[in-house]
């Protein structure tokens, strides 16, 4: 490989990665609401998958049968984590063109 060709595939790494850093900051500041039980609890999850934050509508809370909010928690916060999962792999398709780049994000 000549120089030149090593010059321009640098160049092109570089315009790549300075368009990662730019998408993973985006990422941050998007979010994704899932919710369970009819929208008893809600989550909302940022593309860096971090729980932003869950609302329990006073109405689920019930002291004698704790479970069902417990498990109403776990499925809006394991859903919203999937759909942020889902969010940055689309995006990070669109980036890389729909090459499965393991560990980029």
């Amino acid at each position: 490989m000549g120089f030149g060709k090593m010059n321009k595939m640098m160049k092109q790494v570089q315009k790549m990665q300075a368009q990662f850093a730019k998408l993973q900051e985006d990422l941050r500041q998007r979010t994704v609401e899932a919710s369970a039980g009819g929208g008893m609890v809600k989550v909302v999850v940022s593309g860096d998958q971090e729980i932003k934050s869950i609302h329990i509508d006073p109405e689920a809370v019930d002291p004698e049968d704790v479970e069902i909010l417990e498990e109403m928690v776990l499925t809006a916060v394991n859903d919203g984590l999937r759909q942020a999962r889902e969010m940055v792999a689309k995006e990070m398709s669109k980036l890389t063109g729909g090459l499965n780049v393991p560990g980029l994000f």
